[in-house]
C-alpha cells in the first residue's frame, strides 16, 4: 500500500529533490492528462519525478521530463515513457503561472503525484532555485534541529 498524503489520499510518487534545489513559493494541485497504461503504471509506483519540470506553451501547461515506465501488459498501448503530458488547469491559473515564471524568473516543479478520488492529480510548485550557500544554510538548520531535539531526550532521561 502507497503512504496517504495530508489529505489521505494514496501518494504515487514525491519529488524529494525538488526541495532540496528549490525553495518553493506556491504549491497547486492541477490535473493531468495520461493514457491508461500510463496510470497503470503510475499506480506500480512506476515513474520518475527528479527531473521533471512545468512549461507553458500556448496557453497551456506542459509536464516534461517525466518518466513514466511503461506498462509490462501494455504492448503497443505503452506511450513514450517520458513524453510531454498536458496538465489541467484554469485558463487564469495558467496565466498567473506564466506570468509569475516570466516577470520573477521563477521555475515550477512537480512535487508530488497523488490520487484523488480515483483521479490523478499532480502538485506543482512555483519555486526559486537555492544557491549553494542556502542549501548548505538548509543542512545546518536540520543539523541544529536533531541535536536540539536530542538534548531534550537526554533531559527527560537523566531528569
Amino acid at each position: 500500500m502507497t503512504p496517504a498524503t495530508p489529505s489521505g489520499d494514496p501518494l504515487l510518487a514525491r519529488n524529494r529533490r525538488a526541495t532540496h534545489e528549490y525553495s518553493i513559493i506556491e504549491r497547486l494541485e492541477a490535473g493531468i492528462e495520461l493514457t491508461g497504461t500510463e496510470v497503470k503504471s503510475l499506480r506500480g509506483g512506476r515513474v520518475q519525478l527528479r527531473d521533471g519540470y512545468v512549461r507553458i506553451e500556448n496557453g497551456e501547461a506542459w509536464l516534461m521530463q517525466v518518466h513514466i515506465a511503461a506498462y509490462e501488459q501494455g504492448n503497443r498501448n505503452n506511450a513514450e515513457p517520458e513524453r510531454r503530458r498536458r496538465l489541467l488547469l484554469h485558463k487564469r491559473e495558467i496565466e498567473y503561472l506564466d506570468g509569475r515564471v516570466r516577470t520573477q524568473g521563477l521555475t515550477i516543479v512537480p512535487l508530488r503525484l497523488y490520487l484523488a478520488r480515483n483521479r490523478v492529480k499532480v502538485e506543482i510548485g512555483l519555486a526559486r532555485g537555492k544557491k549553494l550557500w542556502d542549501k548548505r544554510q538548509d543542512v545546518a538548520k536540520r543539523d541544529a534541529e536533531r541535536e536540539m531535539e536530542r538534548a531534550a531526550v537526554r533531559a527527560r532521561r537523566h531528569g
